[in-house]
Parts: C-alpha cells; sequence; structure tokens
C-alpha cells in the first residue's frame, strides 16, 4: 500500500522515515521528494508498505503524530496519472 506523508521536517533523512514506519510493519521503499532545481526536500514523501493492512495500521499510528515538532500526515497515496497539470503525471512514484 502506498502512502502519502505530509507535514515532514526538512531534516528528516529517508532513514529515519523507514524506521518511523518499520513500527507499523515492513516498509517496501520510502522516499522523500526534493526540488528537482535546489534538491532541498521538499516537505513530503511517499511510503510503501508491504500490506494494505500494514499501511492502514501505519495511518492509524502515525497520522497526526507529532515528529520533530510537526504534526505528521499520513494518508493513502492517490493513484497517478493523468490529473489537472495540463495533461502530464508529476512523476512521483
Amino acid at each position: 500500500m502506498r502512502l502519502y506523508v505530509g507535514n515532514l521536517s526538512h531534516q528528516m533523512s529517508e532513514t529515519e522515515l523507514k524506521t518511523l514506519f518499520s513500527e507499523a510493519g515492513h516498509v517496501a521503499s520510502a522516499r522523500i521528494i526534493t526540488d528537482r532545481q535546489t534538491g532541498q526536500p521538499r516537505g513530503f514523501a511517499f511510503v510503501e508498505m508491504e500490506t494494505k493492512l500494514e499501511g492502514q495500521k501505519a495511518i492509524s499510528m502515525l497520522n497526526g503524530r507529532s515528529v520533530d515538532g510537526r504534526p505528521l500526515a499520513v494518508n493513502e497515496a492517490r493513484p497517478q496519472g493523468r490529473g489537472s497539470f495540463g495533461g502530464r503525471s508529476r512523476g512521483y512514484r
């Protein structure tokens, strides 16, 4: 299950993110999204949990939890596809 994680501290690493989500189960991948031009974190990430059950557990455990003084926003990621961006995909995987 693919999760969107918002309101991340810009100091959080992908390793720390993966460790945090491993409290809920097996993390297949964790990717912090960065700005293409500056390389700086944009404050959100995508985490792939091994199963839907683990994804739901992660949402219930971590949504609203304060990490580095910021309440996380964790929910199921919307499916990729053509949206309102001129027919182009944003390219986040």
